[in-house]
């Protein structure tokens, strides 16, 4: 069985502070653009790191599986093909939407899945 898949360590490392007894990291990803830090998932929640905040802050959000509605792909354009042809998601959670840009559409497919999976 193969290790978690992460981007940058420090992020990983920073997830893997906050981790609940018993809790497992599946990914941690990098995220592109404004707003969104990383993503990590583990076996029991979504944790995002929110930079949006004025003044340079940041939080990070934990989001349970049980409390995301629905799971995105982001896309700018008409899909003429591939499903994952982009590499944003959209996080469901209420009324709030959380969404998240990688470098490479193989990350976002992999989050969209693990949230899928979690969720239904």
């Amino acid at each position: 069985m193969s290790g978690p898949t992460y981007d940058r360590k420090e992020q990983f490392q920073q997830i893997q502070s906050g981790l609940l007894p018993g809790e497992q990291i599946i990914a941690v990803y990098d995220a592109v653009g404004t707003g969104t830090g990383f993503i990590g998932l583990t076996d029991r929640r979504v944790i995002i790191q929110d930079r949006s905040f004025v003044g340079k802050r940041y939080a990070i959000t934990s989001i349970p599986y049980s409390k995301i509605t629905s799971v995105s792909v982001v896309s700018n354009k008409s899909w003429g093909g591939s499903f994952f042809s982009t590499g944003s998601i959209a996080v469901h959670v209420g009324t709030h939407t959380y969404e998240v840009e990688f470098r490479g559409a193989e990350k976002s497919h992999h989050v969209h899945n693990v949230i899928l999976h979690h969720i239904s």
